[in-house]
C-alpha cells in the first residue's frame, strides 16, 4: 500500500504541471532554454507517477482502470467490473 505522503506529493506535482503547462509550451516554442531551466523540476509532466486510485500502489497500475493488478483482481472476483470474469478453458 502506498503511503499518504506519496499520494500527496503526486497531487502537488499534478498541480504544478497544470499551473506551468502554458508557460512551458511557450518557452519551448520560443527556444528560451535559460528561462525554461529556471522553472520548477516538478512542473514537467514526466514527473507524474501512475498510482492506484484505491491503494496508492505505484507498481503494476493499469492505465485504463487506474488501479493496481491486485485491486483489479479483487474487484473482478467480486463482480464489480462489468464484463470481466475469470478465464476458464
Amino acid at each position: 500500500m502506498g503511503t499518504k505522503s506519496t499520494t500527496v506529493r503526486n497531487d502537488h506535482v499534478k498541480a504544478l504541471v497544470v499551473k506551468y503547462a502554458e508557460i512551458r509550451r511557450k518557452l519551448k516554442k520560443e527556444g528560451d532554454w535559460a528561462a525554461f531551466q529556471k522553472l520548477p523540476r516538478s512542473s514537467s509532466a514526466t514527473r507524474i507517477r501512475s498510482l492506484c486510485a484505491l491503494t496508492g500502489r505505484s507498481r503494476a497500475v493499469y492505465r485504463k482502470f487506474k488501479i493496481s493488478r491486485i485491486m483489479l483482481r479483487e474487484l473482478a472476483l467480486q463482480g464489480k467490473i462489468p464484463g470481466m470474469r475469470k478465464a476458464s478453458w
